[in-house]
């Protein structure tokens, strides 16, 4: 799947040495090859600073999982669902800007963000999960990035109520379709954590991701 990344020309810091801060290092750049490197290692890119001039690697102290039988599936959400039609990777561009076109602080999906994980789509690394309503026209969904059984969701959005949640059930689906263990969501937001995300200790964090990205079981 990532035979045609070349190894990452920067080189981050040994975890051992990581600042007890949600913030690892700075600079470096998004080049396939470096978030790569960046997501095996639990590191995720965000810019520091509104001017978009200094990129920087987080990995939370306390990180947001969701733990697959913890996911919280309403009767009015099996309702939503029935409204939507769900589909994997087919509008991943419009999915990472609609996700980049909502009021976050800080509007930190920028285009080179888009440039790159659009890039990382064409690469087979980065995926989407469409939700689309009765009138075909895509009302929700999300996007991340796939390293064997680990899912690093990035961003969801929606339009329709609802319509980022079934994203996230169906994802959960899918994952557990093809055997895979962790998926990722940075922090445990409000929002999150009433879909059942929970928060785990980085070093714990670390220890699953790296059971989840070792290519055997």
């Amino acid at each position: 799947m990532q035979g045609s990344i070349p190894t990452s020309r920067w080189g981050f810091p040994h975890v051992d040495t990581w600042p007890d801060d949600d913030v690892v290092c700075v600079g470096a750049d998004l080049e396939p090859s470096t978030l790569v490197d960046a997501y095996s290692r639990g590191l995720f890119p965000m810019y520091l600073d509104r001017k978009h001039s200094m990129l920087g690697w987080w990995s939370p102290m306390e990180r947001g999982v969701l733990n697959f039988d913890d996911l919280r599936i309403t009767r009015s959400l099996r309702q939503s669902r029935k409204r939507f039609t769900l589909t994997i990777n087919q509008a991943f561009d419009d999915v990472v800007t609609a996700c980049s076109s909502v009021s976050r602080t800080g509007g930190w999906i920028t285009s080179d963000f888009i440039d790159a994980y659009v890039e990382l789509h064409r690469l087979g690394i980065a995926h989407s999960v469409e939700v689309w309503n009765n009138d075909h026209q895509l009302v929700g969904g999300l996007y991340g990035v796939r390293l064997e059984r680990f899912f690093a969701g990035e961003s969801m959005f929606h339009l329709e109520r609802d319509a980022s949640k079934v994203a996230l059930w169906f994802l959960v689906e899918m994952m557990q379709m093809a055997g895979m263990s962790l998926l990722d969501t940075q922090w445990a937001t409000d929002h999150l954590r009433s879909l059942g995300v929970s928060e785990v200790p980085r070093n714990e964090y670390l220890a699953r991701l790296d059971a989840a990205t070792s290519p055997h079981h």
